[in-house]
């Protein structure tokens, strides 16, 4: 059988959709693309009125340049408006993850495959962000027992992984209790790193409030074993803004983690989302969040202008920004947001980093930048380099 896995939304995403190709993989199925396939998953994103709006686009467009593949839908759009999703075809049939992916996937390993590999550690969220619906679509918060986790990571690297990326909706929250002992998150990082010490861990997004201390302290005594990077969205540099988010710090919090994380790690890189144009958000508070941006410095910045999603209590607010402001107000934190990211580069040239070669002739830093490599290194290897002539097209030329 000739199958295609079409992804569509975040990191946890991205893992689930490859457990996906793998387990057709094990029962003898052949990856293919979208247009030639027999089967074509779509694991599908509802985040945003944006992503719904892409999720029924890349349904119809499959449909339409394959005419007669069955169109299995997944994900937390099928979880979340089903009937809707069901009438864009008549081939589309909707079904939940748990009946795609084999209990006993292994591998994700090969050209199929992402070279850094992730990690699903933990599903589900339980806070409820005024802007989001993904705690509906996925629900409370559980995590994998910790020696599942363990398994898989010591498989891949025992397949030759260099970088393994654990993920989750809200992977700061890692809690799963064996009989008596409660393991958290620098719990499992420290079991990892003693069943994988030739391949590098990376954290992928953590809440602000999940960064405590002893993952502070944990992340400054293992450099080598842990990429010095961390994802910590922000979504607004304004207090009054984050409160009406239901985000559960202020800015001052915000920054406060921040310098306690580069005080431990002075060459850590930050990177962040913010949403800009969130329903009441003023001038003033726009300018805040540019203050508190410069004043992390961050490495990268994802810019989200903010969008509608049915079901949210922000979609129902009478005070929604013009779109002309947000566009406006977009821009300008990414010309803000690039100034910053080139200033970091020009501040780590002559540094050593560590690379995982990702495609002939490119690899990722730790620091997480692009950067050009000999093309005579093989995909998969990591290799140390010395950071020079960063290009302002986003990549370090050698």
């Amino acid at each position: 059988m000739k199958v295609a896995v079409v992804n569509l939304g975040c990191k946890v995403n991205r893992v689930e959709s490859d457990s996906i190709a793998q387990s057709y993989l094990q029962r003898g199925a052949e990856i293919v693309s979208y247009r030639e396939a027999e089967t074509v998953v779509i694991n599908t994103c509802t985040v945003t009125g944006e992503a719904e709006k892409k999720t029924r686009k890349t349904i119809r467009k499959v449909a339409r340049e394959n005419s007669k593949a069955q169109l299995l839908v997944t994900g937390c759009a099928a979880t979340i408006n089903p009937e809707e999703l069901s009438l864009l075809s008549d081939r589309v049939v909707i079904v939940a993850k748990s009946d795609l992916i084999d209990p006993f996937v292994s591998g994700r390993v090969g050209e199929t495959f992402p070279t850094r590999v992730g990690i699903k550690v933990q599903d589900g969220c339980n806070h409820a962000c005024s802007y989001c619906i993904v705690h509906v679509a996925r629900g409370k918060a559980w995590s994998r027992p910790l020696d599942d986790v363990v398994e898989e990571a010591a498989c891949l690297a025992q397949k030759g992984v260099k970088e393994v990326v654990l993920t989750g909706i809200d992977m700061g929250s890692y809690a799963y209790q064996d009989g008596s002992t409660m393991y958290h998150l620098v719990d499992l990082l420290e079991r990892l790193i003693a069943v994988m010490p030739d391949t590098r861990l990376r954290l992928s997004s953590i809440e602000p409030c999940s960064v405590s201390s002893k993952l502070i302290s944990f992340l400054a005594d293992h450099p080598e074993f842990v990429c010095q990077h961390l994802h910590l969205p922000l979504q607004s540099g304004s207090t009054k803004v984050l409160k009406e988010m239901y985000r559960p710090y202020d800015a001052e919090q915000f920054l406060h983690i921040c310098a306690a994380l580069k005080e431990a790690i002075p060459r850590l890189s930050l990177s962040t989302d913010i949403i800009v144009g969130f329903p009441g958000e003023t001038d003033s508070d726009f300018q805040e969040t540019l203050t508190v941006a410069k004043e992390v410095g961050f490495s990268k910045i994802h810019v989200f202008p903010y969008s509608k999603r049915q079901g949210t209590p922000a979609a129902a607010r009478a005070d929604q920004i013009h779109p002309d402001v947000v566009r406006k107000r977009e821009q300008e934190l990414l010309t803000c947001a690039e100034d910053m990211r080139c200033a970091f580069a020009n501040a780590i040239v002559g540094t050593v980093e560590d690379i995982v070669v990702e495609q002939p002739g490119i690899g990722t830093t730790e620091s997480y930048f692009k950067v050009e490599v000999p093309s005579s290194i093989p995909v998969g290897s990591r290799i140390k380099r010395t950071l020079t002539n960063y290009d302002p097209s986003g990549i370090f030329k050698s």
